[in-house]
């Protein structure tokens, strides 16, 4: 060990030998350190208190930033200020309150803080002797997830950037479990003359899903589809009927958390059925997952422990800021197959320690551990739990606010965080697909909150996230009475009742 003392004398003896050119350039511009966290919280203070929140274009952020490549440096005083200047017009408010367009959280201030010393920090959390902190706040951080979640302690964790990856790092363990009782060792010898594997996934999967069968060699228009009921839950008696046509290795993707109606598959019917054929089930959890961190919503998830690996987000309800995710496997000797790096000038993989580059897919990452223990510390399994279940008591009250103005219609029953919104003019009068885009850019224009269409069943639709724990039940309120207006103001609009029916 190198005590302080001699670090100071070695620091001293390096500024006598030019070793001061080389610490003035690191420490001469540490002031914009303070500049950028005193930008950073002059925004935050302005995003929570202001009643709209208009954000500029991009084209008209292009323009701002437009010009041709520098051909000198220049202060970093004034490039944090021109950066600040020139981006904060077109900085969308989804740290804000009454932001609901996505399943986007709030990016807490905890969790930012600890992101900022991430950073400034520097280390690449690829290994135990290149980051010994952060690969062991890593640990203990998936530790305290899996016991949030009610996940089997003995799962492996990776901390990837989103549910995307996650996804991806998931299925890519279960093709190479799967593959291996066939007799293939993917890894080793790839996808060319392996025995083909079935995919089965519900018709309401979300896009990411896809992704992740594309990325892997799997193909996203080769699945089996199993038919949905009216809220995309799978059906059991059509996942049974899809599974006695299986042969050979399959992976069945089922869903916490429809993406539209926040719905969760019956995980206590399928997941038994999966494991009798032997077919691995994986489930994408971006949000929904969460549902299992609160004791008044753990139902709508009942069974999913039963899985073989699970994907979530932590810069969803965990609030942490972007990007942050989990890829969650219960079989972490198939997870390490799937994703471990070997080179000589690295650390072995095996060994009793956590190898936190064993479990992603970079080598090189940022230590998201840090943000997501300094979250979970922050709000504790109560905190979790009061806010997941806050937010969806919050997205309930908005939505019977909205649809009992005339014209307005609740798609679906509430059932966690996510309502969809269609409006049609009285009497039949009004397309409703017009109506609802145009009520959709009405509320995005007035500023006071954000949400975005979708479509569903065929039909667009206003579609409301609510998943900020920075919400209350004010900014609830006003923002369903900014959507009552909008829609009131597209129904009193020239021309309204003249349009065809839908």
């Amino acid at each position: 060990m190198v005590s302080r003392a001699t670090a100071r004398k070695r620091r001293r003896r390096g500024a006598g030998d030019g070793g001061d050119r080389v610490q003035g350039r690191q420490s001469g511009g540490l002031e914009v350190l303070a500049q950028a966290a005193a930008a950073a919280e002059a925004y935050r203070r302005e995003v929570m208190a202001e009643a709209r929140t208009h954000t500029a274009s991009y084209a008209d952020m292009l323009a701002a930033f437009a010009g041709p490549t520098p051909e000198t440096g220049g202060s970093g005083g004034d490039i944090i200020a021109e950066l600040v200047r020139k981006a904060t017009p077109g900085i969308r408010a989804s740290t804000g309150p009454r932001f609901f367009g996505w399943v986007i959280g709030g990016s807490h201030p905890t969790g930012v803080a600890a992101d900022w010393l991430t950073a400034a920090w520097g280390q690449n959390a690829g290994n135990l002797i290149a980051a010994p902190a952060s690969s062991a706040v890593e640990a203990v951080a998936c530790g305290w997830l899996l016991d949030l979640l009610g996940l089997p302690s003995t799962a492996s964790v990776g901390l990837v950037t989103g549910a995307t990856v996650a996804n991806f790092v998931c299925l890519a363990a279960a093709r190479g479990e799967v593959l291996r009782r066939a007799g293939w060792d993917v890894e080793a010898d790839g996808l060319f003359g392996a025995p083909p594997v079935t995919v089965l996934i519900g018709a309401d999967a979300h896009a990411t899903v896809y992704s992740a069968l594309k990325y892997l060699g799997l193909g996203a228009r080769r699945v089996r589809t199993v038919a949905t009921d009216a809220l995309g839950r799978m059906r059991p008696d059509d996942f049974d009927r899809a599974l006695a046509q299986v042969e050979g290795p399959a992976i069945a993707i089922a869903q916490a958390g429809q993406i539209n109606t926040g719905a969760s598959d019956p995980f206590e019917a399928i997941a038994p059925s999966a494991r009798d054929k032997g077919v691995w089930l994986h489930v994408d959890g971006a949000f929904g997952l969460w549902a299992q961190a609160c004791p008044t919503r753990a139902h709508l998830t009942r069974g999913v422990a039963l899985a073989d690996s699970w994907a979530t987000d932590g810069h969803k309800w965990l609030q942490t800021p972007y990007d942050c995710g989990y890829a969650i496997v219960r079989d972490a000797e198939a997870h390490r197959r799937a994703m471990a790096i070997s080179a000589s000038y690295l650390p072995p993989p095996e060994g009793s320690e956590r190898d936190p580059s064993a479990y992603v897919p970079e080598l090189s990452r940022r230590a998201r551990g840090f943000a997501t223990w300094a979250m979970i510390r922050q709000l504790g399994r109560s905190g979790v739990a009061d806010m997941v279940e806050r937010c969806c008591a919050l997205a309930a009250e908005m939505a019977g606010r909205i649809a009992a103005e005339p014209g307005a219609r609740l798609v679906c029953p509430v059932e966690l965080n996510q309502f969809m919104i269609r409006f049609r003019g009285e009497a039949g009068a009004g397309a409703g697909d017009d109506l609802t885009l145009e009520t959709v850019r009405r509320v995005q224009q007035d500023g006071v909150a954000f949400m975005g269409p979708a479509q569903w069943r065929g039909e667009w639709v206003m579609r409301v996230s609510v998943t900020s724990a920075a919400t209350t039940a004010t900014d609830a309120r006003l923002s369903a009475e900014a959507v009552v207006d909008a829609w009131r103001a597209v129904r009193a609009s020239p021309g309204e009742a003249t349009e065809p029916a839908a």
